[in-house]
């Protein structure tokens, strides 16, 4: 992975996976239009009933190769604590001006997991003042963004737009599965969890067949944007 582009977007998470089972349709698709994405794990998901931080580390590696993104990198936060401060914040706007992506993809703000609310929020923050000059940060100049699109988790979220991921959304499944240790796995011996039983997996299936639906597709991922869009009276035929 090259640590030195710049990025057309970035998929920002809570934990390793988050990303894989909101939002990689989407930036599948991107990567198949050439464009440069990225992703930043908040943590490494060190309280997770299943698994272990190695396990984690490796699944994560198999999942960005599926993948094929140019950048994956895990700012090392506390998971169950991620404390919107300065110290973290610092972290992640050098993170958004080292790779300056036009569109940043973050957890929508309502969800049953604590880390993906207060996910939300600090990722907000630092996006604003990313591109604020008196926020120093040595040898990276201000950046922001020109949009955050919100992905959901658990709970619905009002749509802006529904992206088509029928073309990806088997290699989306791929990049899930490569955490072995998290979702469904007959053989595992560890304990079920909300995320790796079997109802689970489909209920991935099932969604994106629901928001596939909607636009008349196989498969979508709904995304919201708190701005409106500006969309020219042409693109209006390709909705």
């Amino acid at each position: 992975m090259d640590k030195n582009i710049k990025l057309d977007a970035l998929f920002i998470g809570a934990h390793p996976d988050d990303i894989e089972i909101t939002s990689s349709g989407t930036l599948l698709r991107l990567m198949n239009a050439n464009k440069k994405c990225g992703i930043v794990d908040l943590t490494r998901g060190e309280l997770s009933t299943r698994g272990t931080l190695k396990s984690r580390a490796l699944e994560t590696v198999a999942a960005s190769k599926i993948l094929g993104v140019s950048v994956r990198e895990n700012l090392r936060l506390k998971d169950g604590d991620i404390i919107n401060n300065a110290e973290n914040r610092q972290k992640l706007i050098r993170i958004i001006r080292k790779y300056q992506p036009g569109i940043i993809f973050a957890p929508y703000a309502s969800d049953r997991h604590p880390d993906h609310i207060n996910a939300s929020k600090f990722i907000t923050e630092c996006i604003y003042y990313s591109g604020l000059t008196k926020i120093k940060t040595p040898n990276l100049p201000a950046f922001r963004p020109q949009r955050i699109f919100y992905f959901r988790h658990a709970y619905d979220l009002p749509i802006s737009l529904i992206v088509d991921i029928s073309d990806t959304f088997n290699k989306k499944v791929q990049s899930i599965m490569s955490y072995s240790s998290q979702f469904y796995n007959p053989i595992s011996k560890e304990p079920e969890t909300y995320i790796s039983s079997n109802l689970f997996q489909k209920d991935i299936e099932a969604k994106a067949r629901f928001y596939g639906f909607k636009i008349g597709v196989e498969f979508g991922e709904p995304f919201y944007t708190e701005e409106p869009l500006n969309i020219s009276p042409l693109e209006l035929f390709k909705i």
